[in-house]
């Protein structure tokens, strides 16, 4: 894995617990109105991981996940960067909404540098 500064990585796993919050207030909202959670329970998994491989990574933190459950959100997460990647492309230069997806693809690809290495 490439040589990442410690504000970096400070800001990648910033995003991603971010994220996770965002993730966990829309399955809130989303079980009140009874609307299928499936894909936002995958996700927030996903994230999960994805900040317990950074930690890993990056401070020595156990991870104990199985391999199949890395792959998995892998996979989500890899899945969810086309995404990220078209907001981020409609956002205005300099924007705070910019700033925040740009970290989120940065600590989305520095996941799956993570998880390559594992």
């Amino acid at each position: 894995m490439e040589e990442i500064s410690n504000e970096e990585q400070l800001q990648s796993i910033a995003s991603m617990q971010s994220t996770i919050r965002k993730l966990e207030s829309a399955l809130t909202q989303m079980k009140h109105s009874g609307t299928n959670t499936t894909l936002v329970q995958k996700r927030l998994n996903a994230m999960h991981i994805g900040l317990a491989v950074l930690e890993h990574v990056w401070n020595q933190k156990p991870l104990s996940y199985p391999p199949a459950e890395l792959a998995e959100a892998r996979h989500v997460l890899l899945g969810l960067t086309p995404s990220v990647e078209s907001s981020y492309a409609k956002s205005k230069a300099g924007s705070p909404q910019r700033t925040l997806l740009d970290r989120r693809l940065k600590a989305l690809g520095q996941f799956i540098q993570a998880i390559d290495t594992l």
